[in-house]
């Protein structure tokens, strides 16, 4: 006998970073590849033929009208994205989307609106950083004391490939923000590692490094939130840099430091400089792009709460646009949290 299929139906809209959802979903015991489709319909097409799953679609609007479907995952290009979620959500259909989220507020009010009145689906942002394992065993120990009283949080994103905003499709983007294309992941770590929300933010940036080039924006944004705690966080989000893609961390507490940076992941526990660090063995990178979709469909399945993650992502894109709020008025501004 065959086994049963998945009651789950999944989409995948968008197969530039979408195919390894795509594989990831073809591979799943929990849902069942239903769509796929893409820009370039010979693409979803080989995709479809490769994986021996998946039917193209002629349109975003066919998937849509899908009443079998249960799930999205949405990896087009970043100003697609909310209108996208926003008719998604407002069928019902569960939603995985590829950071960022969104890429301003009004943007994000319609998508707040559009999760409550479609029932409030499951909604994740593609965060990859949440998956890796050094992050994960990071966050174990400092809910567990061992940093003490957290008073700083840097995270610095280099991106390391300036052509891809000077000459990809990121040049064409309205307000094309660093901030939201890079920097989030760094913002994101930082609101979940020290489980805290700011109360203000300044930014300051330039286009020095894409001068004389097609991209118009900052390339460059560097941002200090304040929070209630006293804690102080510091993003920087880097385009420009001659250097490979890579991320740091810092975190300092009362008892201990956490540094990742080339020499690797450090754990400095003594004030002694004659004492070496641990060295945490933990990957600071996560398996692949897709590594957070397990997490998302086992939640759909055995129909976990979807208000927590919901909440997240909105508290994380608006940390974000404080950022670029700020940025665009040369001031410091304020974060009000209901």
């Amino acid at each position: 006998m065959n086994a049963p299929q998945p009651a789950l139906q999944a989409a995948v809209v968008g197969l530039g970073v979408g195919e390894q959802h795509a594989r990831a979903l073809a591979s799943s015991d929990l849902c069942r590849l239903r769509w796929l489709y893409d820009l370039d319909p010979a693409k979803a097409a080989r995709l479809a033929r490769e994986l021996g799953a998946g039917q193209v679609a002629r349109s975003f609007e066919e998937i849509l009208a899908d009443p079998s479907l249960g799930m999205i995952s949405i990896a087009s290009y970043d100003d697609a994205h909310a209108d996208q979620v926003v008719a998604a959500l407002r069928v019902r259909k569960h939603v995985f989307v590829e950071k960022p989220l969104c890429r301003d507020a009004g943007e994000l009010g319609r998508i707040e609106a559009a999760w409550r009145d479609g029932g409030r689906p499951h909604l994740a942002s593609n965060l990859v950083l949440r998956g890796a394992p050094l992050y994960l065993w990071l966050r174990d120990r400092i809910r567990a004391g061992q940093f003490g009283r957290l008073y700083a949080f840097d995270g610095e994103y280099l991106y390391g490939r300036l052509s891809k905003i000077t000459e990809g499709w990121r040049k064409e983007v309205l307000d094309y923000s660093v901030v939201l294309g890079g920097g989030v992941h760094l913002v994101d770590l930082m609101l979940e590692l020290t489980a805290e929300r700011p109360s203000s933010a300044y930014a300051v940036g330039n286009g020095i490094c894409t001068q004389g080039t097609a991209f118009r924006y900052s390339d460059y944004v560097a941002a200090t939130y304040r929070f209630p705690s006293g804690l102080v966080g510091r993003i920087t989000a880097n385009f420009g840099c001659v250097h490979r893609h890579q991320h740091v961390v810092r975190i300092f507490g009362t008892e201990a430091t956490f540094v990742y940076d080339d020499a690797g992941p450090r754990v400095h526990r003594l004030r002694d400089p004659g004492l070496p660090p641990d060295r945490p063995e933990a990957s600071p990178l996560p398996a692949g792009k897709a590594v957070l979709l397990p997490e998302f469909l086992r939640r759909i399945v055995e129909r976990a709460p979807s208000e927590p993650q919901a909440r997240r992502e909105f508290a994380l894109m608006k940390a974000c646009f404080a950022a670029d709020r700020s940025l665009a008025a040369g001031r410091e501004v304020a974060l009000e949290w209901a």
